[in-house]
């Protein structure tokens, strides 16, 4: 399974990021503890993690100083079917997708509005992630291009 992960913060001029070796993942501090020490090293009082799994799903974590997650998921089928976002489940903020959700395409699930105040709407993140033919990380893209760090990103992807 590939996977890809990167942390952003912000830390008041401008963004930082990183790319994230998750390696085994089997609870959620697994993810939100680098997160939080990057935030950390950065000065950043909160950190933005954006994950995709086999061009398959995306995910977006926002965690701040209380190291509590918000978490998104654009599709919540993967819960059953791929380790980590069994792990992001664990937040609370997600559900499997029962049989009906299954057979119609994407199940978006979690906080949709964890990024609204760096421009990016609950909404449109939801349109994304049910729209036909768009990859996770061409989502991702978009996500971060609204929230400023586009070109932190693109830099890690080339």
């Amino acid at each position: 399974m590939s996977t890809f992960a990167a942390v952003f913060a912000p830390d008041g001029q401008a963004w930082r990021g990183t790319e994230l070796e998750l390696g085994e993942v089997d609870v959620i501090d697994d993810v939100i503890d680098p997160a939080l020490d990057f935030a950390a090293d950065t000065g950043a009082e909160s950190a933005v993690i954006l994950m995709e799994a086999d061009d398959e799903w995306f995910a977006v974590v926002r965690v701040g100083e209380d190291g509590e997650p918000r978490v998104y998921l654009s599709d919540a089928r993967a819960v059953e079917e791929h380790p980590l976002a069994e792990v992001l489940a664990e937040t609370g903020m997600l559900v499997a997708a029962g049989p009906a959700e299954t057979s119609r395409g994407p199940a978006p699930g979690g906080d949709a509005g964890l990024l609204e105040e760096f421009g990016m709407p609950s909404d449109e993140l939801r349109s994304l992630s049910v729209g036909g033919g768009v990859l996770p990380a061409d989502v991702l893209a978009v996500v971060a291009d609204r929230a400023g760090f586009g070109d932190l990103l693109d830099g890690m992807r080339l």
